[in-house]
């Protein structure tokens, strides 16, 4: 490189550097692989601690930023919260099996969400629902953010 111009050299070091940005680009997982990925693993087990109840245990699966919010709520909050997480959560073979089905993790740095997309029709009409789920990577650790 240092036999090309001044100007060929800035070209060719951009190029470089937004080849490498390419490779940074959002990724997806879908089906079955999202359960062998950090942050599915992590989703799974967080679904079955809120589902028996754990949600304190499942707390632990989040971020420090998300622990501390949890715990700045008064005492009333987090069990009415509490109590809204385990009406909504899944039993974690269903939930297992939606991820199979309908799951798409999308990793992009060190922030992932995982979508699982449901669509039911019968005779009533149809409809979807969507459930996402928000975490951060660090390395090979992935914590629940939201």
């Amino acid at each position: 490189m240092k036999n090309l111009p001044n100007q060929a050299r800035i070209v060719v070091a951009f190029v470089a550097l937004s080849a490498g940005g390419a490779a940074l680009a959002a990724t997806e997982i879908k089906g079955a692989a999202i359960l062998d990925n950090p942050c599915g693993k992590v989703a799974v087990k967080q679904m079955a601690l809120v589902h028996a109840g754990k949600v304190e245990e499942a707390q632990k699966l989040s971020t420090k930023e998300t622990q501390e919010q949890w715990k700045a709520m008064p005492e009333k909050d987090r069990v009415m919260m509490a109590g809204m997480m385990k009406e909504f959560s899944t039993p974690e073979a269903k939930y297992v099996s939606d991820i199979k089905a309908n799951g798409v993790l999308t990793v992009d740095g060190q922030a992932a969400e995982l979508k699982i997309t449901k669509k039911t029709s019968d005779k009533s009409g149809s409809s979807t629902s969507t459930m996402k789920q928000k975490f951060r990577i660090n390395g090979n650790e992935c914590l629940v953010s939201r």
